[in-house]
Formats: C-alpha cells, sequence, structure tokens
C-alpha cells in the first residue's frame, strides 16, 4: 500500500502535538518543545502542512510556511519533517517533501528552504538524494518574544 498523505486537519491536532514532541526529543531538545493543544488550536490559521498515514495510523507530518527573501522573492520554508522510526525508509517522507514541493510550485515560489542537523546524517543523505543543496555557511539565530 502506497502512503497516504492528505493536509493536516483540525481532528489531528492532539497526535500532532504527541509527534511534535517525539520529534523535539528526536532532535535532542524536548525543552524547547513549548506548544500546547490550547495554542494549536487557537493558532491553526498558521498551521500548514500534511500527515502520512499508514493503515489509518498518523505516521509522520510536515509543516510549511511562505516566506520573501529579498535576494530570491517568494520563498517555501519547511519547517519540520518528522516520520517516526518505525516508519522511515518506506517513502513516507519523500511523499510529504513531495506535498510540500507542489504547493511551492503551484505558489509560485521561488525556492523551497529547510534546515537539517549537522548530526542527522540520514537525513543529510535524504536530502542529498532530492538534490538539495546542502551548506554550513548560515547559523541559527532566535529570540524569544515570549
Amino acid at each position: 500500500m502506497s502512503p497516504r498523505i492528505r493536509k493536516i486537519e483540525a481532528s489531528d491536532f492532539p497526535t500532532l502535538l504527541e509527534l511534535f514532541e517525539e520529534f523535539a526529543h528526536f532532535e535532542k531538545t524536548p525543552e524547547k518543545m513549548t506548544n500546547t493543544l490550547d495554542k494549536i488550536k487557537a493558532q491553526q490559521e498558521f498551521l500548514k502542512g500534511f500527515i502520512a498515514e499508514d493503515n489509518g495510523t498518523i505516521v509522520g507530518y510536515c509543516t510549511y510556511f511562505f516566506t520573501y527573501h529579498t535576494w530570491t522573492g517568494k520563498c517555501i520554508y519547511l519547517d519540520d519533517l518528522y516520520v517516526k522510526p518505525g516508519s522511515r525508509g518506506k517513502g513516507f517522507g519523500a511523499e510529504l517533501m513531495q506535498n510540500v514541493i507542489k504547493v511551492g510550485k503551484k505558489e509560485d515560489c521561488a525556492q523551497l528552504r529547510w534546515q537539517v542537523s549537522r548530526w542527522n546524517a540520514p537525513a543529510i543523505d535524504f536530502y542529498d538524494q532530492l538534490g538539495a543543496e546542502i551548506d554550513d555557511v548560515e547559523m541559527n539565530c532566535t529570540l524569544s518574544l515570549i
């Protein structure tokens, strides 16, 4: 059976929150996960993305948003892409990425951008196979506003 990919729906929020927490642990930064179900519901207009289902069970997700870059114009930014460990290697990640790429092309975006952790060799290999240009130029900057 091929992966089933669909847009995120409000009924997915509790499961997504669990996956957000799981992803934060995978990224070795669980203390940075401060989102809540109430916050997701209140800010759902900003939550754009897709989920991957396997036999009716959510096994992964991706989220994205649109940005404007002065050098290139409108872009789409992949915020998160996460597939549960037991479901990796089955095409879910690739299908999630292809859905974001389709949105970016449909919306006339110049680029799809995202970040990957330096230590995450499997993800780097996955993105390299997609043809992504992976550089080591920029560093993350975060300023808390709350």
